[in-house]
Formats: C-alpha cells, structure tokens, sequence
C-alpha cells in the first residue's frame, strides 16, 4: 500500500498556513478535479479524494493539533490519537457548503435558520435630463408593491385558523437528506419543499390574500435625485422592496438614473464640454461672444486673431461633486469659427478689398503665372498646322 503524502504537502500550504490560506487551497484543487469536472478521469478522482482528506483534518482544528502532533499516526486504530478516523462518519456540511455549494452553485450550509430575514430588494428606472442630472431634482414614480395583508395580519390564513406546524422539518424550514457519495454517507440540509422554508402550512387560506399573507398595492413615492449623478447610478430608498420573511425588515428599492442625451453638452466625470460658433469677423477682430452653458448664456471676450479650434475654460460652470455640491467642475469650449455661404455681392466686394490689405491671396496664383509661356497642348499644335497649310 502506497504511503500517504502529507496533508500540507497534498494542499500545497506551509505548516504555519492559517484557515482563510487552508480554504483557498483546497478550494483551488477541488475545483480542478471534482469528478464532475473530470468524468472518467480515475486519477482526478483519486488527486480529489487526496485533497478532500486533507482539508476535512487540516479545517478542524482538533484533528489538525492531533495531525501536528502525531502525523497519519494519529488517525490510524492502534495511534495515539485514539479513536481513529473515518470519512464515512464525517459529517461533511460545511465543506460542502462553504466549498462546492460556491464552486457549483448547489449545497446549502447547515447552519441556515429561518428566522427574521430581510426582505429581497426592488430595482426600478427613471429617466431625467441632463441638467437634472447637474443640479439634482425631485421626481415621483408609481411601483406597484406589496403590504402586509390586514385580513389575515401577515399570517396568510383564513379569520379564526392559525397556520400549523410543518410536521416535516418540525417547523424548522429545512429539511437533512443523507446521501451516498465518494466519501460514504453525507448529510446535506435543504429547504422544506412542503413549507417552502416557512416552517408553517396553511390549511385553510385567507381569500383576501390567497394565503400569501401579502396584498399588493400602487403607490406613488418621491424619489430625490442628487446633484452630480452620473447615467446608470442608482439612488436607494430605505424600506421600500419586499416586505421581511419571518417578522424581518423590508428590503430597499433602488432606483437606476437614465441620464438624455444633450444636443450641446457633453460629460466626463466633473466636466461639462461643448463647442460655440464665432463669426469671422469675431475671430479676426475680437469682441464678446455669447456662449451657453448650465447655468444660462455667459459672455466671453475674445481675442483678436483667434483661430478655429481654440479651446476656452470656464472654471467653475461643470457638473457638482455628489459629495460636496459646493464644489463644480468646469466647462470647456472650442470655439469654432464660421465661413459665411451667402454673400450679397457688396460683401464680397468688401471681402476683395480685404483680401487685397491682407497680402492679396486671391490674385496669387494669377501673379505666379504672370510672364510665364503657356504650354501648347495637343489641340493647340493641330491648330497651328492648319494655319500653316
């Protein structure tokens, strides 16, 4: 019979390793070879059980001290850890909980209760416009939500009856299987399926509510959207989800902003950013401009010779910090300058005698061509053939 390895060496930890670095390993190595990951794979199985044996000595702390202390010894008939140890007779809840119930999305941990439980929170949307979203508003949305039936008071049962005990988890809400599996027998704890984890059966149900110990209702409630939000944040609103299992509290109702799309502005971050039409007389002469922003129109004095894509700032006009609205970002512009399309014909006169001041860059290339010889194409050559003829 082969010699067992020891159990740090098989997880892959140091002697010293505490239980968070114990867990990680195995969690590790028992999701690479489950069987289920591995069908037919004898050797997986094998490196499975391996590491399963270590974690369930090296995860209890007295088995891990007697582990220390005398090595496989311990475990075996006749060592001096009396007692033995069999995998058969272990009671593998937690491991299975705490491991393969993360790993494969099953499992349940033994030490689930059905006691008072908070209620499942509620999601919802509500779509606002960009400066909404700047300075923050009020807005009011319609969710249809549950409330605690006044019939029957939240119990679900008819006037007069009371709910019975379930006599199948003995009002426990769940219920212990014991199944075969590569260790021996192991005890798995799951839901009621009679009571639905209630721990109670209605016999006899409330007709207001159907038994469901819930009416369901419209109501309109306020929803306060802060200055600053940005699209896809969601603003909570304490205690307005489902209402609590077993006497809890009632979940939360969150509440998804939808920030519009702005024709002009654009955001990133604290930032707001747009662009704002100049006229060429504006961009070459200089003079005020008026240019809009969240705030309203603001007007802006700018420079003589400016150039289009010259980019402003406007400290202080962007977006409110959701933590301190006192404090704003800015606001960026590129200023663009525009080309007149219609000219009457005294403007472009004007345009002319400009153009002449400024260097003449209408009549450059008729001024680089002047004096020079023309060069004869092909129908100029056949022409002058004929002339000669």
């Amino acid at each position: 019979m082969a010699e067992k390895r020891d159990y740090y060496e098989v997880l892959g930890v140091d002697r010293g390793a505490d239980d968070a670095t114990i867990k990680k390993a195995y969690r590790q190595l028992a999701k690479k070879y489950h069987p289920d990951m591995n069908p037919g794979n004898q050797e997986a199985e094998i490196k499975f059980k391996e590491a399963s044996e270590a974690y369930a000595v090296l995860s209890d702390p007295e088995k891990k001290s007697q582990y220390d202390q005398f090595g496989h010894a311990a475990f075996e008939g006749g060592g001096p850890g009396a007692g033995g140890f069999d995998f058969s007779g272990m009671d593998m809840g937690d491991i299975f909980g705490d491991i393969f119930g993360d790993l494969f999305g099953g499992g349940s941990r033994r030490r689930a209760n059905n006691g008072p439980m908070k209620g499942a929170n509620l999601r919802t949307g509500i779509r606002i416009t960009f400066e909404e979203a700047v300075f923050g508003c009020q807005k009011e949305i319609e969710l249809t939500l549950k409330d605690e039936c006044a019939t029957c008071h939240g119990t679900g049962a008819k006037p007069g009856t009371t709910p019975e005990t379930c006599s199948k988890c003995g009002g426990k809400g769940k219920v212990m299987y014991t199944q075969q599996s590569i260790f021996g027998m192991v005890q798995n704890v799951q839901t009621c399926p009679e009571c639905n984890g209630t721990g109670k059966i209605i016999r006899d149900k409330c007709s207001a509510c159907y038994g469901t110990g819930y009416i369901a209702n419209k109501k309109k409630i306020q929803v306060t959207i802060p200055a600053g939000i940005e699209n896809g944040q969601s603003v909570r609103i304490r205690d307005k989800g489902e209402p609590g299992v077993n006497g809890g509290p009632r979940g939360d109702l969150l509440v998804e902003v939808i920030v519009s799309r702005h024709p002009i502005f654009q955001r990133q971050d604290m930032n707001i950013f747009s662009t704002a039409p100049i006229s060429f007389a504006q961009a070459a002469l200089g003079g005020e401009v008026k240019i809009k922003t969240v705030d309203g129109e603001v007007l802006y004095e700018v420079k003589p010779g400016t150039q289009t894509d010259t980019k402003i700032r406007l400290k202080g006009k962007g977006v409110p910090s959701l933590r301190n609205k006192n404090i704003r970002g800015d606001h960026y512009v590129t200023l663009v300058v525009q080309v007149p399309t219609r000219l009457n014909e005294t403007a472009k006169e004007a345009l002319r005698q400009f153009d002449a001041e400024t260097g003449s860059s209408l009549t450059q290339e008729g001024e680089a061509t002047k004096g020079k010889t023309k060069k004869k194409g092909f129908m100029d050559k056949i022409k002058e053939s004929f002339e000669e003829i």
